[in-house]
C-alpha cells in the first residue's frame, strides 16, 4: 500500500543518511530532500484529502496534472476542430488576421464537409463586386433624430472589470482607427473607453452602473451628462445575455479596485452584483417607455435593447407593445446562448437560452410579422468569428454583427479559461496590475482594427462570390445546413419564417400561434 511504502522509504532514507554520515559527512545535505519529503508525507496522511491520505507525497501529482490539464488538452490533445468554445482553426485564423499575417490555407479544407452540422453556401458563376457602402448600415428609426452610420461589424459588450484597462484601451483605439463601434458592456462608461475617442455603444444594465443612484436606481442626470458626449453614438439597454440569461452579473470584490468602483458607482473591494431584472420597468410597455426616456435624455441618439431569447411569448409581448404604443426601438441585439462571459453558473451557460441562429430567425420573423422589420435594426451577437459567420447571420435575419471573444484573441487572449479567477496569463481578463502590464496598448491596438478589416473584407468577398451586390439580398434560402447524412437543406426549409404582416392576420403559422396568443403588452 502506498502509505506503507511511504513509511519504508522514509525510514530507509533516514537510516541510509545516518549510516553514510560516518563515511562521507557531506551526505547530510540529502536531509534537505529527505526531511521535506517526510514532512509533506506526514501532513498528507493527516489531511482531509482522500487521495493524499492514501497516497502521501505522490498524490500531489494528481492535483498538479489536474491543474495543467487545460493546457495539455489545448496544446497536445485537441485537433484543429475539436476545441471549445473556439477551436484551434478558428483561433489561428483570428490570430493571423489580427496580426495582419497570411490567412490562407494550403492543401484543402480540414472540415468534414459531409458531417452533420456542416454549413455552406452556393457560389455563382457570375460573381459580383459589391460597393464599399455595403460595409455600413444606418441605425435609427423614425423617432431617432441622430442616426448612426454603423459598421456591419462592431465590438460586443465587455465591461471594464471583466476586462483590464489595457484591453479596453487597445480595443477602443483599434475601433477609432478602423471606424467601428465599441460596446462598453454593463460595467459603466470608464475613462478607458473614452481615452482614444473610438465610437461608443453605452450599455445600461440592470445595475445602472455609471448612471446609478446611491440605492442602485437609475440616475437620469448622470446619464444625460455622459450620454450626450460626442463619442457615445448608441445606447443599449441590457435585458439579458446569452451566457447567463436571467442571471445578474457578478464581479468579485477582488476585482473591484478604485477605478472600477468609480466607473460603476459602487464601493471599492465589495463584490458587485447586478440584479437579474430592471427596476425602471417590469412590462413590455414599460421597456418601450424607458427606450423613449433614454432617447430624449441622450439627445435623439439610437436606443435599443439586448436580450437572449427565452420564453417566446415574452418577446412577442414586446412586439405587441410596439403595436399598442407606436414606440419602436432603433435596434435589437440578439445574444445567442453560445455567447461568452467572464463567469457564470455552469447550468445557466450550458442549459438556458436560445442558440443564435434559431433566435435570429424568430426575432426577424416576429418583426416581419408585425410589419415593423424595416424600422428596427437587428444585431447578431454570439460566436461570430469569420466572414462566413457574418454572411450566415445576415442571411438568417440580422443587419449587423457584434464580436467579443475574437476581439479578446486579437489583443492576446489564449483561451486559458481563467477569466473568473483574476489570473488571466495574458493580462486581458484580469485586474492584477502585474499581469496587465504584459498587454501593451501601443503594441496591440492595431490588431482589433486588422481583425475587423479582414472579417468585413471576407464578408464582402463572399457576398460577391454568391452573386450578390447587397447584404439585403441575403436570405435563409442561400445558406445550407446538413442535418442528416443526406442532402443539406437551406435554412428556409429548416425554420419557419413569417410573411410580412402575418401576425396581424387571422392565419398564423402554428410555430408562432400559441406564443402570440399568450403574449401580452402589459406583462412579461
Amino acid at each position: 500500500m502506498p502509505r506503507i511504502i511511504f513509511y519504508w522509504i522514509s525510514i530507509t532514507a533516514l537510516a541510509a543518511v545516518a549510516g553514510l554520515y560516518w563515511v562521507w559527512p557531506p551526505v547530510l545535505f540529502l536531509l534537505l530532500l529527505v526531511v521535506p519529503y517526510i514532512g509533506i508525507g506526514i501532513y498528507d496522511i493527516r489531511s482531509r484529502h482522500n487521495v493524499l491520505g492514501n497516497y502521501p507525497v505522490i498524490g500531489h501529482l494528481r492535483y498538479f496534472f489536474e491543474f495543467i490539464a487545460p493546457e495539455l488538452r489545448q496544446y497536445f490533445v485537441e485537433s484543429n476542430q475539436s476545441g471549445r468554445p473556439f477551436n484551434r482553426e478558428q483561433r489561428e485564423l483570428i490570430y493571423s488576421r489580427a496580426k495582419g499575417a497570411t490567412d490562407t490555407q494550403p492543401f484543402g479544407t480540414q472540415q468534414d464537409i459531409t458531417n452533420n452540422g456542416y454549413e455552406f453556401a452556393y457560389h455563382a458563376i457570375a460573381a459580383k463586386t459589391p460597393d464599399e457602402r455595403v460595409k455600413r448600415t444606418q441605425v435609427g428609426g423614425p423617432d431617432c433624430t441622430r442616426p448612426y452610420q454603423a459598421s456591419r461589424l462592431n465590438i460586443s459588450a465587455m465591461s471594464f472589470g471583466a476586462l483590464s484597462a489595457n484591453a479596453i484601451m487597445a480595443m477602443n483605439r483599434g475601433a477609432r482607427l478602423g471606424g467601428f463601434a465599441h460596446n462598453t458592456g454593463e460595467g459603466g462608461l470608464s475613462p478607458h473607453h473614452l481615452k482614444y475617442g473610438g465610437d461608443i455603444i453605452w450599455q445600461i444594465g440592470t445595475g445602472y452602473f455609471g448612471c446609478r443612484t446611491d440605492d442602485g436606481g437609475f440616475d437620469a442626470d448622470s446619464f444625460r451628462r455622459k450620454a450626450t458626449g460626442e463619442t457615445v453614438k448608441m445606447i443599449e439597454i441590457k435585458i439579458s445575455q446569452g451566457a447567463k440569461p436571467s442571471h445578474g452579473g457578478v464581479l468579485p470584490g477582488a476585482k473591484v479596485n478604485a477605478e472600477i468602483a468609480r466607473a460603476r458607482g459602487v464601493a471599492q473591494g465589495e463584490t458587485c452584483v447586478s440584479p437579474p431584472t430592471h427596476r425602471e420597468f417590469d412590462s413590455p410597455e414599460g421597456l418601450l417607455r424607458f427606450v423613449v426616456r433614454l432617447r430624449e435624455l441622450c439627445g435623439g441618439k439610437p436606443v435599443g435593447f439586448k436580450l437572449c431569447i427565452g420564453k417566446r411569448s415574452e418577446f412577442m409581448g414586446i412586439c405587441k407593445a410596439m403595436l399598442k404604443t407606436g414606440i419602436t426601438p432603433d435596434f435589437i441585439t440578439v445574444d445567442g446562448a453560445e455567447g461568452g462571459t467572464g463567469a457564470a453558473p455552469v447550468e445557466f451557460t450550458d442549459r438556458l437560452g436560445t442558440p443564435i441562429n434559431e433566435a435570429l430567425v424568430f426575432v426577424h420573423s416576429c418583426l416581419r410579422g408585425i410589419g415593423l422589420r424595416d424600422q428596427v435594426r437587428v444585431i447578431a451577437s454570439g460566436k461570430v468569428a469569420s466572414g462566413f459567420d457574418m454572411v450566415t447571420k445576415l442571411a438568417l435575419g440580422a443587419d449587423m454583427c457584434n464580436v467579443a471573444r475574437p476581439m479578446m484573441f486579437s489583443v492576446g487572449c489564449i483561451q486559458a479559461l481563467r477569466c473568473d479567477r483574476n489570473t488571466c496569463p495574458t493580462g486581458v481578463a484580469t485586474q492584477d496590475v502585474r499581469r496587465t502590464r504584459a498587454l501593451k496598448v501601443e503594441d496591440k491596438y492595431q490588431r482589433p482594427r486588422n481583425l475587423h478589416h479582414a472579417m468585413v473584407e471576407s464578408f464582402v468577398d463572399l457576398l460577391g462570390a454568391m452573386g450578390l451586390e447587397r447584404p439585403e439580398q441575403l436570405g435563409p434560402d442561400l445558406i445550407y445546413h446538413r442535418v442528416t447524412d443526406g442532402p443539406a437543406q437551406p435554412y428556409s426549409q429548416i425554420y419557419p419564417y413569417l410573411a410580412d404582416g402575418e401576425l396581424l392576420g387571422e392565419r398564423i403559422h402554428p410555430a408562432y400561434g400559441d406564443a402570440w396568443t399568450g403574449a401580452s403588452a402589459e406583462r412579461f
